[in-house]
């Protein structure tokens, strides 16, 4: 079976380089292809980001770049990051199925902004058909653990969460327990025998 692309997009304010996103391409190292990619506003050197169909479509761009790879593909990423690839996956924007689409990888989802819980980004989550791993901080001010579970309960598919007791939005720290925690996932969901 041809290697999986695991294709990664940091938070809003942040970039390609942040550490977990770098620690998860180490531990994979030869059993997944990792593209950390940066979204268009902040290659462009711009610090507020763009909105979201622009960020979708650039995810897409992405995905097509990629597109004589013949492995599976995971999609995902930090916070921002993750709840556009999840949005993507989605259909969302109504570019249609992402081929190959064997998983999300979602750390630090943003289901809300922070002390504005009635204020949720869920109503594309029944419409994700591929296994997702979330790995999330049980102190994340952007969403709970009883909320996550509330509400990532209505994917389509199998969901694994991994908490990190403690652990704040910016999850520091825990870059070994995050990239643990995809290994795993890319091992049981995608491709049986990853290291």
């Amino acid at each position: 079976m041809a290697r999986p692309t695991l294709v990664l997009y940091p938070g809003a304010g942040s970039d390609r380089d942040h550490s977990s996103l770098v620690a998860i391409e180490r531990r994979l190292g030869r059993s997944a292809a990792v593209e950390r990619i940066d979204f268009p506003y902040r290659r462009e050197g711009r610090r507020a980001p763009d909105r979201a169909p622009k960020l979708m479509a650039a995810i897409r761009d992405d995905l097509a770049a990629f597109g004589r790879r013949r492995g599976p593909v995971v999609l995902g990423g930090r916070s921002m990051g993750g709840r556009m690839a999840s949005m993507v996956a989605a259909d969302v924007d109504g570019g249609g199925p992402v081929a190959r689409l064997a998983g999300l990888v979602l750390i630090c989802y943003p289901l809300h902004p922070p002390g504005r819980p009635e204020n949720l980004r869920v109503e594309h989550l029944p419409d994700i058909s591929v296994p997702c791993l979330f790995v999330s901080g049980t102190k994340d001010p952007f969403a709970t653990p009883e909320e996550l579970q509330q509400w990532t309960a209505t994917i389509a598919a199998t969901v694994e969460h991994v908490w990190v007791e403690g652990g704040r939005h910016d999850l520091k720290g825990a870059d070994d327990t995050i990239a643990a925690a995809v290994t795993d996932f890319l091992a049981r969901y995608v491709v049986p025998g990853t290291p």
